[in-house]
């Protein structure tokens, strides 16, 4: 039996998109959070947060 699915289209020699970099920070009335992922690793801290 013949193949009908049809390949998805080409975007010929582009190389694919890839994640450098994210990060996040979360500011709550006790602390920060804050978190970054790149291609080396993750680091990340908490620290107690300014008084209001």
């Amino acid at each position: 039996m013949a193949d009908l699915a049809m390949p998805a289209p080409s975007r010929g020699t582009a190389q694919p998109r890839r994640l450098i970099a994210a990060g996040i920070i979360r500011r709550g009335p006790e602390r920060t959070l804050t978190v970054r992922v790149t291609e080396a690793g993750v680091t990340g801290s908490i620290r107690k947060g300014a008084r209001r």
